[in-house]
């Protein structure tokens, strides 16, 4: 390649994070090693982990808006794994979550965030 080396740099740089994606599809989304007997349902399964991992990727990008792009465990740990019950209260539910005051603070801030956004997404199959 008869390059300079800032080009090859910006060649390769967009190319760089594609190992970290595949090491959390195979690591969170089980795509190591499933193979199975017939070719739909192989097809049908790599859809469906593709499908979840967008979504997460959406929620990384959109609600998260953070820096840092977290993996399934660590967003499962900080977002979902949360011990919560519902209360009926004056004939409404209501999600009581259990969270610390700095946990609190920064989940609340999603929700305030997710309101606040407000936009209108359509989805499009290709």
């Amino acid at each position: 390649m008869n390059l300079p080396s800032a080009e090859i740099w910006r060649l390769y740089r967009g190319r760089a994070d594609s190992v970290n994606r595949i090491k959390e599809l195979k690591a969170d989304f089980g795509l190591d090693s499933f193979n199975l007997k017939q070719f739909f349902c192989t097809e049908a399964s790599l859809i469906f982990a593709m499908t979840g991992y967008n979504l997460m990727a959406l929620f990384r990008q959109f609600i998260l808006n953070s820096k840092v792009q977290h993996t399934l465990s660590t967003l499962r740990y900080k977002t979902f794994a949360i011990g919560a019950y519902f209360e009926e209260t004056n004939g409404k539910f209501v999600l009581k979550i259990a969270l610390n005051l700095k946990r609190r603070e920064w989940f609340t801030g999603l929700w305030e965030y997710t309101k606040a956004q407000n936009q209108s997404l359509s989805f499009s199959i290709a």
